[in-house]
């Protein structure tokens, strides 16, 4: 008599890859701090980290893209993790260019004594900023912060930021900024619990937040801190109250579509607002329309900052009408989006509202040549008085050359143009260097590397700076000039009013490279075997440091 068969099904894996294990973690800290800490092109330029510093760093930079990258695998869950993985990666790696261009502190800063004391400058500024990274508990809080609970003290200005506070010392400044919180005036909270778990990072943040409600702030920075829309609601009590503020800081903060949307709901006004800066956050194309809202409702703003925050064209869109009511801003700087054509001509018909602009940074924006000459052909009209121009990684051919030539002849008042990173070849390099070789006083720096020219173009942009008595910088690297053409440029240098010193690195040139010949390097996949950690090793593997944000 059979017996029924067992019904066996066919076992499943499922791979998941987020979140990394605490071993992974540790093993990208470590290979970040061997980045940071090698010699390489970026620490040639900018100096050689030690390794103390190069730790320290990486460990505060893998803190705040696990944050975001977490907070991203929350809210747009993937099954997988695999574009948490991506993000994690990515943001490290961007972060990690950012520490590398700063250079090592002991470059630019004297050594922190042994003992950690707040700075105190003329009474008004109380600074705990200086010294290493560290967390701090209630007993050092108390000994630290004692300046601030003396009485008839006239701090305006606070700054809290690199130090991670605890539960315990955030009970212990809560009252103490509760009881000075009527006559500060700038509060910077940026960096300040880093390391923390999520849930006692986002009590301090609320402690902070009652403490200061009812402050009459013109300056608030909350940046890098991984808020995400928890830690945005957070900041509730201190956000609401905040109706005169000039200045604001949000930036790697993992602002997504939510974050976004409570922090354009919380803050009551913003028409005193001077300084909006959004950099390096996940907003997206639906967060950039809470953004926009906000930028609508501060028609005083004079620097809008909202570059690495991956927005569309929509959102582009968006802002680029709502800026229009910003008609005294000075500085914009949208690089590193993904705006493409579409938005660009949307800007095209805001920046001629903008008479007073000063900088304008529009790197990386995806806006080839229909996108960059519209807004080239107004800015000639609109923007004569404008001092720096950034329009690297636009994909802007010799095609576009002429119109650009135009609108540089028209800013006679330029310090730094920055073209980078685009394909203008010779014929488009010796038409854009011919535009500046006249007049141009007070330009200083020319950023042209990448473009693919060869001897003429290379020749062309010397000849366009020499007569310049107080150029600094010209960058001509990682194009195709012969050994012959980069002969011709030092002996164009040395007979003008410049030296060789303002000459940068040719490291990168390549003097057999063919303009024609322009095949690019294909991201390959990674492999997504297991490692013991669902995949997420491998895929962290190779990660590299990538500049691609000027």
């Amino acid at each position: 008599m059979d017996s029924a068969a067992p019904d066996f099904q066919p076992r499943t894996f499922s791979i998941k890859l987020w979140p990394p294990s605490d071993s992974t973690r540790l093993m990208l800290v470590e290979r970040m701090t061997k980045n940071l800490s090698t010699e390489s092109i970026f620490s040639r330029k900018y100096g050689l980290l030690g390794k103390e510093e190069a730790h320290e760093n990486a460990k505060r930079i893998e803190d705040m893209c696990f944050a975001s990258a977490d907070e991203h695998f929350k809210t747009e869950p993937d099954g997988d993790g695999s574009s948490a993985v991506q993000l994690y990666a990515k943001e490290t790696s961007k972060l990690m260019l950012e520490v590398l261009k700063k250079g090592p502190k002991t470059t630019a800063e004297p050594e922190a004594p042994v003992v950690d004391t707040p700075v105190e400058v003329a009474d008004t500024v109380f600074d705990i900023s200086g010294g290493k990274r560290a967390f701090i508990e209630a007993e050092e809080a108390k000994e630290l912060l004692s300046p601030l609970t003396k009485p008839g003290n006239s701090y305006k200005r606070i700054c809290f930021s690199n130090r991670s506070f605890g539960i315990g010392a955030a009970n212990v400044a809560g009252p103490i900024l509760e009881s000075i919180k009527t006559q500060l005036t700038e509060v910077d909270l940026s960096d300040f619990v880093a390391g923390r778990p999520e849930d006692e990072a986002l009590d301090v943040m609320r402690i902070f937040s009652k403490a200061l409600a009812g402050s009459v702030l013109r300056y608030l920075n909350i940046s890098d801190n991984a808020l995400g829309e928890k830690g945005v609601r957070a900041f509730t009590e201190l956000l609401k109250s905040q109706g005169d503020l000039e200045e604001l800081y949000v930036m790697n903060d993992g602002i997504s579509e939510e974050a976004a949307k409570a922090l354009s709901e919380l803050i009551p006004s913003t028409e005193k607002l001077k300084v909006l800066h959004f950099h390096n956050n996940m907003t997206g194309d639906e967060g950039a329309m809470s953004i926009a809202e906000m930028v609508k409702r501060s028609p005083n703003l004079e620097s809008f900052r909202c570059s690495a925050t991956r927005i569309g064209s929509d959102g582009g869109v968006a802002l680029a009408e709502a800026l229009g009511t910003c008609t005294g801003l000075k500085k914009l700087d949208i690089r590193d989006n993904l705006f493409g054509v579409e938005a660009g001509v949307a800007l095209s018909k805001t920046l001629p509202k903008l008479h007073d602009l000063v900088e304008l940074y529009l790197s990386d924006l995806n806006l080839e040549n229909e996108g960059t000459l519209a807004i080239t052909d107004v800015l000639k009209q609109s923007a004569p008085q404008l001092e720096i121009l950034e329009m690297a990684g636009n994909e802007i051919t010799a095609e576009a050359a002429k119109g650009l030539a135009e609108c540089l002849i028209a800013m006679q008042s330029l310090k730094k143009l920055t073209l980078a990173e685009n394909e203008l070849k010779d014929s488009g390099a010796v038409t854009v260097a011919q535009s500046l070789q006249e007049g141009h006083p007070d330009l200083k720096e020319l950023d042209v590397s990448t473009n693919m020219f060869q001897r003429s173009g290379a020749r062309c942009f010397a000849q366009a700076i020499t007569n310049k008595p107080g150029f600094v910088l010209l960058n001509i690297n990682a194009n195709f000039i012969p050994d012959e053409g980069i002969d011709e440029v030092k002996e164009i240098l040395k007979g003008g009013k410049n030296s060789l010193d303002v000459l940068g690195p040719l490291d990168e040139n390549d003097p057999e490279g063919d303009p024609e010949d322009d095949d690019e390097e294909e991201d390959g996949e990674e492999d997504d075997a297991d490692n013991g950690d669902g995949g997420i090793g491998s895929k962290l593997q190779d990660l590299k440091v990538e500049e691609d944000d000027d």
